[in-house]
């Protein structure tokens, strides 16, 4: 057996089960899906697993788009699209299918 931490990731695979069926989103975009249907985590560590899991080939970044805005921090915003890269392996989670779904129809 290899020496350190394992690969997987339960948090990571259950961002590869919402981007299967979002297609592609923003970080903040899986964070709020990820809250209604998985137990809590924080917005650091799922940008961590978005940050991870790019190096690991299981998420790309599809568009980086500059949005002007009147925020607390300036007058532009960063937004980083993700889709699902080919290490992803997603199991077509029907909890996440089930919330999209009724979300779709509000």
């Amino acid at each position: 057996m290899p020496r350190g931490r394992p690969i997987g990731s339960a948090i990571r695979q259950n961002m590869v089960e919402i981007l299967y069926f979002l297609g592609r989103g923003t970080g903040y975009d899986i964070f709020k899906v990820y809250k209604q249907v998985y137990p809590a985590v924080t917005l650091r560590v799922m940008y961590y697993h978005l940050k991870k899991g790019v190096s690991l080939k299981e998420f790309k970044v599809a568009e980086v788009k500059q949005v002007s805005g009147d925020y607390s921090w300036g007058s532009s915003a960063e937004k980083i699209y993700y889709t699902l890269d080919v290490m992803a392996k997603p199991t077509m989670d029907r909890k996440v299918k089930a919330y999209l779904d009724s979300q779709k129809t509000k």
